[in-house]
């Protein structure tokens, strides 16, 4: 359904373009009347009923009925067709994967995380699309009803070749194509993180703002960046490498090779780095009875002896959350953003990590610039990226990148 009117819209076909305009309308303003969305839209209420009454016939939107009004007569409202299509979400993690289903829409009808270990053998790939079909088939959604596939992976990723530098990277097919046959539908890739900002500027806080940051906070991190409402991916769709900009005089070797990456003091692995370096030295800690032990101490371990007040994890916290907030000063003078949106691991530290954060902000950014940005936690969570998955792929299959 959406291959043939894209095509139409691809190959310049005026009536095709308005009616991807009205889509992109009802996607990002929600339903209307006719009236509000010529006016929306700046196109006479003659045109955009006709093509308002296409859009029915093809099957994309639909009308649902009158709607109450303080007085008069109350106008029909329109908007997307709920069944025109599904689109799945999936998210690879170190050792699950997260998939979600949402409808044309765009609501979240289903999401639930399956054990998964990612690895480049090519056996991985194939249990992968067999997760992916068993969550179709077991949510009872037709197969030629799913519209597109949005896969998320962490690392290097560019979405318009569809190649995946960090898994299967194929020199002769992108991971998108090897998906998209064992599928039997449109497959995109996206990087993590930038699927987490487009879930968090659709479904969180950020949904009205014109430019929004969101800052993945993990065992690494990353950057997303909606710049006057769009995905900015840079010239080669390796934008936000936030993780690796040279601020630090530590030394210490990334894990890119390079030295002195931000990622090596303001994230998850430098956290946990910086944890047990303070456990050799003797600091004591609500974890030094299992790391005596020889016990391994994960980065989830830490989050939580900071959520039980461990003065330890939230003195280390607090240091990692400063050199964030230094970081985060930068992006504000740069960008003079009206948001920012911190998710990842760590943001479940909550305002253990965001009081270092605002801190270092008020000190390093200009008083001028910041005054107008806010800076949030994550509502979406974990589920960012999945959910993102899903618009994402909606987005594209419809054309709007």
């Amino acid at each position: 359904m959406t291959s043939s009117f894209l095509k139409q819209a691809t190959e310049g076909n005026k009536n095709a373009i308005l009616k991807q305009q009205i889509i992109r309308q009802y996607i990002f303003s929600g339903d209307s009347s006719i009236t509000d969305l010529s006016r929306a839209v700046n196109l006479s209420v003659p045109t955009v009923t006709k093509l308002i009454g296409e859009l029915i016939e093809e099957g994309f939107v639909h009308n649902f009925g009158e709607q109450g009004t303080a007085g008069g007569r109350r106008p029909n409202i329109y908007g997307l067709n709920p069944y025109a299509g599904y689109f799945v979400g999936v998210e690879i993690r170190t050792d699950s994967v997260v998939l979600a289903v949402v409808n044309f829409k765009g609501q979240l009808l289903a999401d639930t995380t399956v054990d998964f270990l990612m690895d480049n053998d090519p056996h991985s790939l194939d249990r992968l699309c067999d997760i992916i079909r068993g969550f179709i088939d077991g949510h009872k959604i037709p197969h030629d009803k799913v519209l597109a596939v949005g896969v998320n992976i962490s690392g290097r990723v560019n979405s318009q070749t569809g190649y995946s530098y960090s898994y299967f990277f194929v020199e002769e097919q992108p991971l998108t194509v090897l998906l998209g046959e064992r599928l039997g539908c449109t497959v995109y890739i996206e990087n993590d993180t930038r699927a987490a900002t487009y879930g968090e500027y659709m479904y969180g806080d950020a949904h009205s703002e014109k430019t929004m940051l969101y800052i993945n906070a993990s065992w690494g991190l990353g950057l997303g960046m909606i710049l006057d409402g769009k995905v900015f991916y840079g010239k080669s769709g390796f934008s936000g490498e936030f993780g690796h900009f040279p601020l630090l005089d530590n030394e210490i070797i990334c894990r890119c090779g390079k030295r002195g990456c931000l990622e090596t003091g303001a994230s998850g692995s430098a956290l946990h780095r910086l944890f047990l370096e303070k456990l050799r030295s003797g600091s004591v800690s609500m974890l030094s009875e299992k790391f005596n032990k020889g016990e391994e101490i994960t980065l989830k371990d830490i989050l939580d002896a900071v959520l039980k007040e461990d003065v330890l994890a939230i003195e280390i916290l607090e240091s990692v959350g400063h050199t964030l907030g230094k970081a985060i000063a930068g992006l504000i003078n740069m960008f003079n953003p009206e948001m920012i949106v911190i998710g990842g691991l760590l943001s479940v530290a909550g305002e253990s990590l965001m009081l270092p954060v605002r801190t270092a902000v008020n000190k390093y950014s200009l008083m001028l610039v910041y005054k107008d940005t806010q800076i949030k936690l994550s509502t979406l969570g974990e589920r960012a990226g999945v959910i993102g998955a899903c618009l994402l792929a909606r987005s594209k299959a419809l054309g709007f990148y």
